[in-house]
């Protein structure tokens, strides 16, 4: 078992740095794109709330230890380590888009 979790933190723990770095430059862009209006957004509220989403956004990626794991447990653990990839592809896809719905509302 230990080696099952450890392997799981080794391979989602250095996606993680990549999920928030691409939900950022989303943000980024559209502040950017918004700009100089999107420069009276900024308050201290917005910021409770910016870092309020980091968080659930940090606490959806978390999800993806379930089912790797559960697959390690698997007959198909083999196959699944080499496809795992797959799954944070589609995670980091659909927090990009509910990232992109936020931050155009953010900065409008």
């Amino acid at each position: 078992m230990k080696e099952i979790f450890s392997n799981a933190i080794r391979y989602w723990e250095k996606k993680r740095i990549f999920y928030n770095l691409g939900l950022l430059v989303i943000v980024i862009i559209y502040f950017i794109k918004h700009l100089p209006k999107s420069l009276d957004t900024i308050t201290f509220d917005w910021m409770l709330i910016f870092f309020v989403l980091a968080v659930l956004a940090n606490v959806c990626y978390s999800f993806a230890y379930i089912v790797d794991i559960y697959l390690q447990f698997s007959e198909f653990s083999e196959s699944w380590k080499k496809r795992r990839w797959i799954l944070f592809v589609i995670g980091l896809s659909l927090a990009a888009v509910i990232t992109r719905f936020f931050a155009m509302d953010m900065f409008i």
